[in-house]
């Protein structure tokens, strides 16, 4: 997958794409999959990198939603924990068993949660990841060896999916790409080309060159999430918010907070919210909040009450009390919830996604969440083939392997997550001793990893690489500021850029790593 091959296609591509998508976060992405496998001549445009947004941001789990089943809406669960069963047979080399323990210190916790999660397990069938059962106190330290254990009646066990989600996201573009999709990060839709009224196109800027390039389909898709209500408005000035943002913030911990291999679900919080402690990369996740917000911006930035709770909830269940010192990374993401009620919190809006088609004939996605991705996808591209009046090849994503698929990626070690691509890595590796060698002494990455991810990932940027090819901004700030001249060296030598480039990217990466980085 490389951006110059990419190009050529809007210029020797169709006089008239089938489908064109506006946006490279989950949805989009998924939209792409979705039409490319059906055969149609699929278009993505991303004017940032792919997940750059929301869709790198999140709690990095593939669930049903524990606290949907408390708000009572059984569909989505229902449609989540399949999906969540989809998704680990497609992408094994992305998406595995978690087990969580949800701590009881009130005796009449137990039997209400259990009851919760038994029905849980029901819904999910055959797709199911493991049956939940009670935990004695005694298990429940063994599980969470650092949980809390004044006032510890015990506890209960249940399992759920994680994933990564931009590692995830990449993949999904190289899916996409292998069925003959067109996919570009960095450039921006500008315009919607009309006739009669009727959208039939959309002018495009590569933000790299400059250049601008008018592009026909029979119909345009936004999947821009956050930022739908923008695109929206280009088409008609005078429409409605469709969007009720909320930002969701996640603070990132040292291992030593909670060893083994379970997570811990924090049931209740006094905004309405389930919070989750969760080992993923060597490192602790804990989040997430919800915090309405009036404006999207291109980079959220935590709150300091946002880090203060999370801090706060982390504290009550673990023995070792984290401080603000400890917090190796912050970061936030911005849900791209369906409006509601003018009164509705955004805690209590519904996950469920919307489809919308304007007069103008634009279709909207919107709402959502990762897990429920592929769904998404097959509900738009259905309702994109009746609008431009396409045959109906039927979905087919249900049973389609996510590039890189292999049943058994953790025999690549810190590679796994490559999957099936992780031997060409290794192939790279060999071809020079300094691209085996990692880029920070208490990182993973190697060299390498940044050689494939220019050659076969359209990594365009430092950031991109540290980011999102990589999880190192999220996992530690500070770690991957030092790794940034590295990594532009490697960039700079495959893309052919001089060193005042350089010097631009670290200089870009640093003011933007500074918000993951708490003062």
């Amino acid at each position: 997958m490389q951006r110059n091959e990419m190009l050529k296609q809007l210029t020797a591509g169709p006089e008239c794409w089938d489908l064109i998508i506006i946006g490279g976060g989950a949805t989009g992405l998924g939209c792409a999959v979705d039409a490319a496998s059906r055969g149609y001549r699929t278009l993505l445009l991303e004017r940032g990198d792919f997940a750059k947004g929301t869709s790198s941001r999140s709690t990095k789990l593939v669930h049903g939603g524990v606290r949907y089943l408390e708000q009572g809406n059984f569909s989505l669960v229902l449609e989540a924990l399949k999906e969540r069963g989809l998704l680990r047979r497609n992408a094994p080399h992305l998406v595995s068993d978690l087990p969580f323990v949800v701590p009881n210190y009130s005796w009449w916790e137990a039997p209400w949660t259990g009851i919760g999660l038994k029905l849980y397990d029901i819904m999910a069938g055959k797709l199911g990841f493991g049956a939940s059962r009670m935990l004695s106190k005694e298990e429940t330290v063994q599980r969470i060896p650092t949980v809390e254990q004044e006032g510890l009646h015990g506890g209960i066990i249940y399992h759920d999916g994680q994933f990564d989600d931009a590692r995830l996201a990449i993949n999904l573009a190289r899916t996409a790409a292998d069925h003959g999709a067109a996919v570009l990060n960095y450039v921006n839709v500008k315009e919607l080309i009309k006739n009669q009224a009727l959208v039939e196109g959309v002018v495009a800027e590569d933000l790299e060159t400059g250049e601008l390039h008018h592009l026909k389909g029979k119909t345009v898709i936004n999947a821009t999430g956050p930022f739908s209500d923008a695109l929206r408005r280009i088409d008609d000035p005078t429409a409605r918010p469709l969007i009720a943002p909320s930002q969701g913030v996640h603070i990132v911990l040292d291992r030593s907070f909670l060893p083994g291999d379970s997570a811990i679900l924090v049931p209740h919080t006094r905004d309405g919210r389930v919070i989750f402690l969760i080992p993923w990369h060597d490192r602790i996740l804990v989040g997430t909040t919800d915090t309405a917000l009036d404006t999207v911006p291109v980079e959220p930035v935590p709150l300091p009450e946002e880090v203060d709770f999370l801090l706060e909830y982390a504290s009550r269940y673990l023995t070792k009390d984290p401080t603000r010192s400890d917090v190796l990374s912050v970061f936030a993401g911005i849900r791209p919830l369906v409006r509601g009620s003018d009164d509705a919190g955004t805690a209590s809006l519904s996950r469920n996604h919307s489809i919308t088609i304007s007069t103008s004939g634009l279709i909207t996605v919107a709402g959502g969440k990762w897990t429920t991705y592929r769904k998404m996808a097959e509900d738009t591209i259905d309702q994109a083939l009746v609008l431009a009046e396409l045959e109906g090849e039927p979905c087919n994503t249900h049973n389609l392997p996510i590039h890189g698929s292999h049943p058994n990626a953790e025999t690549f070690g810190t590679l796994a997550w490559y999957g099936s691509d992780a031997p060409e890595i290794e192939a790279i590796m060999r071809e020079n001793r300094r691209f085996a060698e990692p880029l920070h002494p208490d990182m993973k990455p190697v060299a390498a990893e940044v050689i494939w991810a220019v050659r076969a990932e359209m990594a365009r940027t430092v950031e991109d690489f540290l980011a999102r090819r990589t999880r190192s901004l999220l996992l530690d700030a500070r770690a991957s500021i030092d790794m940034a001249p590295a990594v532009a060296r490697l960039m700079a030598e495959e893309l052919e850029c001089d060193e005042e480039w350089q010097s631009r990217q670290i200089e870009d990466y640093c003011r933007v790593a500074a918000h993951y980085v708490l003062s």
